[in-house]
């Protein structure tokens, strides 16, 4: 599962006569690795070749937050690259193909086509197979606490075990099918204490000081519910439009009560996803 929300990077991809790929700015550079990964694995889907150009990233995206930053990045190059052959791949490909290179399609599906989408994978999580798109109201708020504290996905696989309890296995897909299903069905009410984790966020939110307490003071000043986005730090409450502002000052309060400071933004789900633009 995965839900775009407005808030958005804009990567601006400009041709060079050098074969080399080189971020415009020294601030960009940290994104090298994952775009020449896309850079090659586009050439080896379109049998093409790749001439150099120069990158640069802007936007409200914070790196390593658990709100999607990279596949930002990948899906703008990846766009870019295929403009510029002609658009040689369509939406799908370019979806499947984003897939593999990010190991899993909630970002990737979410980022490109926007709104919540469940998708049905193959053999494995990088396989992207199907999907079912809901476009969310803007009525529904998303309110996101993001600490000034960076987790990278893969060091905070790291902390899962590698075995869980049939019990909580069974207690965590009860969870995410009741969810799926409140949010398809647009009953809104029905998110009310629908979310809960024992997969992941167990392991998860006692790196991430106040994390857990946020979540459950946004709960307290009337949010539907909330959960850890992605990998961490922020999290994130559900909350219809008049309770959306209270819930965002209980959870800043809950991570200055931990001494850990955050940054609150209420957001509304995107529903157009990625957008390309041509000088």
């Amino acid at each position: 599962m995965g839900l775009a929300l407005q808030l958005y990077n804009t990567v601006t991809l400009t041709p060079r006569t050098e074969a080399e790929i080189q971020p415009e700015r020294e601030s960009d550079g940290r994104a090298m690795s994952l775009i020449e990964r896309m850079v090659q694995a586009f050439a080896a889907a379109t049998e093409t070749k790749t001439s150099g150009f120069t990158y640069r990233i802007d936007g409200d995206v914070p790196i390593s937050r658990g709100l999607g930053s990279s596949v930002t990045v990948l899906a703008g190059v990846l766009a870019g690259l295929n403009r510029w052959a002609g658009d040689l791949l369509g939406d799908r490909d370019l979806v499947k193909l984003l897939t593999k290179i990010e190991g899993h399609p909630d970002n990737a599906t979410a980022g490109f086509w926007g709104g919540f989408c469940i998708s049905l994978c193959g053999h494995s999580a990088a396989d992207f197979e199907e999907i079912i798109r809901v476009e969310i109201p803007s009525s529904l708020k998303f309110v996101v606490a993001s600490p000034y504290l960076e987790i990278a996905t893969k060091g905070s696989r790291e902390v899962l075990p590698r075995q869980v309890s049939h019990g909580d296995a069974t207690r965590s897909i009860n969870s995410a099918a009741f969810l799926t299903a409140a949010i398809t069905s647009g009953d809104f009410s029905k998110l009310r204490g629908a979310a809960f984790d024992f997969m992941h966020e167990p392991y998860r939110l006692p790196g991430i000081v106040g994390a857990a307490d946020a979540i459950q003071a946004g709960i307290r000043a009337g949010a539907l519910t909330g959960w850890l986005s992605g990998s961490g730090s922020s999290v994130l409450c559900v909350a219809n439009e008049a309770e959306a502002a209270t819930v965002g000052e209980a959870m800043h309060a809950a991570f200055a009560a931990a001494d850990t400071s955050s940054r609150v933004q209420i957001l509304s789900a995107d529903n157009a996803g990625l957008k390309i633009v041509s000088d």
